[in-house]
């Protein structure tokens, strides 16, 4: 430098200030080098977010955008296979009563929230109190919370707090409770009323993640419009439905990466990549909201987005032509992972519905003959574009308690869905070619749908499998998929296809779907039995054994008997990654890997070097 300096003021003192600017204009570029690019990472979504509250929100973006901003007490580690477990905003996993029933927390120190007008200019650390505080927002009656099922009937005092609640007309946050106790500042205690083996998932879940309480008093319900969290993002911009723009969390506590690594060549050099680093690595994300597979997928081809999880089925073609990576994805350094996650698609039955419901034999055979007379397997090749498989197990492949059987009933028949409406009178009596229902009325099924080509083309499936069947199905009510699933938990429309990805790694976690508490949250079919709900009472405190397992057989067989779904397929997709990307992997029970992700910028293509 001393060069330059000598040189200014010799240049200066002879009066010749142009040929200064000159020296400097010439010598900048070598003294201050170029910033080096933002690491932004730009993906998008298929359907709209419906807010930041994670305990009340069920569906899959939400839940993601929760985990990247707020901090559960555990998580799962990102590279381990068989799956493990590791603290998060703990300190190590939980201690563990002899009789499964207490588990003990320690949270770390110095953990903080992101600054907030709440806090009243301090900082706000993240303490026991915050974890008590948030898992008694999912039993509040106010909150309608879809995530109430995870902790209800489960922990000591909880329910009674809530029954309180609902004849109070508040929910007495103050009141201490066994079950849920903060024995000092940063130590946890929950006493459970019976052992539950699957805890340790939940409490990975963003659902059981904290909230800080004097946020939630000052945004009330619009609190999902203001997220502040512990995490490590933070929202930056939001427009509705459209956009969203996170940025690192300058409070976060940076976190470094530790794993016991996995055994694949690609998890060893993320292993190696990652190892001794402070997370997150990325500065900023930007997640767009595009329903439609086709502008998703060019934005990806163009270079707008980083990674496209899944590559839409119905491009699978383009992007595997005859089973093998397309040579313009090759030749553009594009590589491919398995969505590695336990995902059903599925078709629901609205059990109160006046046709389609109930639980007397001639409704039972109506919704087995519809599930018989669909052919799954067109819908496979046609609309998964072979990214899926045929199912029939309300519990997904993989998961424990799985059996691996079906019932004749699974097969595609529509002469014996015919045989079957015409033996409970679901007959043409009037010779118009179309079915009327046993007492003479019309029979007319509405099957709802959301706005999007690839649903207009399986609609197109459902419309000609019933006209095979003479049943007529119209598609009239079409929503966007949040408003579809609040009118399906208020039971106002008859059928609708969709998909639950399994939160943990134990068929329990579908099976709730149709467990009677969970009416009003995740429970779309709105099924209620007696005889299921009490083999759920029993499995739900039962480790993982073949007695379970034979319970878990029987409730399957129960669901089968009943029909309030018709299991569609098993999602096997694929993730496309731009060459700059480094270190993506999908966790089956986790959610999209932001803050493992980062960007090698000399990679880069010069429009996007910020």
């Amino acid at each position: 430098m001393k060069p330059f300096v000598e040189g200014w003021r010799q240049l200066t003192f002879a009066g010749s200030s142009r040929a200064a600017l000159v020296v400097v204009a010439l010598l900048l570029p070598v003294l201050v080098p170029a910033a080096e690019p933002l690491k932004i990472l730009r993906t998008a979504y298929p359907s709209a977010e419906n807010g930041f509250d994670c305990a009340i929100e069920s569906d899959d973006f939400t839940s993601t955008l929760c985990d990247n901003i707020f901090d559960t007490l555990l998580q799962y580690d990102f590279l381990a296979r068989p799956i493990r477990m590791q603290p998060r905003a703990a300190v190590a996993l939980p201690e563990i009563s002899v009789d499964g029933k207490i588990y003990t927390f320690r949270l770390k120190r110095g953990i903080t929230f992101t600054d907030h007008p709440a806090f009243k200019g301090r900082k706000r650390e993240l303490v026991a109190a915050d974890y008590v505080y948030s898992m008694k927002r999912l039993l509040d009656p106010t909150n309608r919370a879809k995530w109430q099922f995870l902790l209800d009937g489960k922990i000591e005092g909880l329910n009674e707090l809530a029954a309180e609640a609902k004849k109070n007309g508040k929910f007495d946050y103050d009141k201490p409770i066994r079950g849920l106790e903060a024995t000092d500042s940063h130590t946890l205690v929950i006493r459970l009323k019976a052992p539950d083996y699957n805890l340790p998932y939940i409490l990975a879940m963003p659902a059981t993640a904290a909230f800080a309480r004097e946020v939630v008093e000052q945004y009330g319900i619009a609190v999902a419009e203001h997220p502040v969290g512990t995490g490590p993002f933070r929202l930056k911009e939001w427009r509705r439905s459209s956009r969203i723009t996170l940025e690192a969390n300058p409070d976060f506590r940076g976190e470094t990466f530790e794993s016991v690594g996995g055994d694949g060549e690609k998890e060893r050099a993320i292993a190696a990549h990652l190892k001794g680093k402070r997370l997150p690595l990325i500065q900023r994300i930007e997640i767009d909201v595009i329903d439609e597979d086709q502008p998703r997928w060019l934005a990806f081809l163009g270079g707008e987005h980083e990674y496209i999880r899944p590559i839409p089925p119905p491009l699978a073609d383009a992007a595997f032509p005859g089973g093998k990576l397309a040579p313009n994805l090759v030749r553009a350094n594009i590589t491919t992972t398995p969505d590695e996650g336990a995902w059903l698609t599925y078709t629901t039955f609205n059990m109160e519905d006046k046709t389609i419901g109930g639980y007397t034999p001639e409704r039972i055979a109506l919704r087995r003959a519809i599930s018989m007379a669909f052919p799954i397997q067109d819908e496979v090749a046609v609309i998964e574009k072979g990214q899926a498989e045929a199912a029939w197990s309300p519990i997904a492949r993989g998961m424990a308690g799985f059996v691996d059987e079906k019932a004749s009933f699974h097969e595609y028949n529509p002469a014996r869905a015919k045989a079957l409406l015409d033996m409970y009178g679901f007959i043409d009596r009037d010779g118009d070619g179309w079915r009327e229902m046993p007492d003479g009325s019309p029979l007319v099924i509405d099957h709802a749908s959301y706005p999007d080509q690839r649903v207009r083309s399986r609609n197109e499936l459902w419309g000609r499998a019933m006209e095979r069947i003479g049943i007529r199905m119209t598609f009239n009510k079409v929503e966007k998929l949040p408003e579809l699933r609040k009118l399906a938990t208020l039971g106002k429309i008859t059928m609708f296809s969709y998909g639950w990805i399994a939160d943990y790694p134990d068929g329990e976690n579908f099976l709730q779907l149709f467990w009677s508490k969970s009416i009003g949250g995740p429970n779309y079919t709105l099924f209620s039995r007696p005889e299921f709900d009490a083999l759920y009472e029993r499995i739900k405190v039962m480790p993982d054994t073949p007695e379970r397992t034979e319970l878990y057989r029987q409730m399957v067989h129960i669901l089968w008997v009943y029909n309030p779904w018709r299991v569609n397929t098993l999602k096997q997709g694929s993730v496309a990654i731009q060459p700059w990307v480094i270190g993506y992997k999908k966790h089956p029970f986790g959610f999209e890997p932001w803050r493992y992700l980062d960007i090698d910028t000399t990679k880069l293509p010069k429009q996007l070097r910020k």
